[in-house]
């Protein structure tokens, strides 16, 4: 079994993240591939020292892209699993929110 520290892989940060940590209080995380959602909880909780509402977990596939000059070789990326923690309202992950 991962320890705590395992278990979170590294934030996601995209335009849709930055609007869902400001708006809707949810937060995006890339986790290892074997992590459960009450493991995701439980390492948000201890790590962060904050109250998880809700967590969503997704598999995100590969995908498939091109080089640029050369457009027959195709290059892979791996797919990663995904979870989207909801904290209880008030709460906010300081690594989420910028220069301060």
């Amino acid at each position: 079994m991962a320890t705590l520290y395992e278990i979170l892989r590294r934030p996601l940060i995209t335009e849709k993240s930055n609007y869902q940590s400001s708006k809707l209080n949810q937060y995006a995380f890339e986790v290892d591939s074997k992590a459960t959602r009450t493991q995701v909880k439980d390492a948000i909780e201890t790590i962060f020292d904050v109250k998880v509402e809700k967590v969503n977990i997704m598999i995100l596939p590969a995908k498939r892209g091109r080089k640029a000059k050369s457009r027959r070789l195709s290059i892979r990326k791996a797919g990663y699993k995904k979870a989207i923690v909801s904290l209880k309202a008030g709460q906010t992950l300081q690594i989420f929110e910028g220069v301060q």
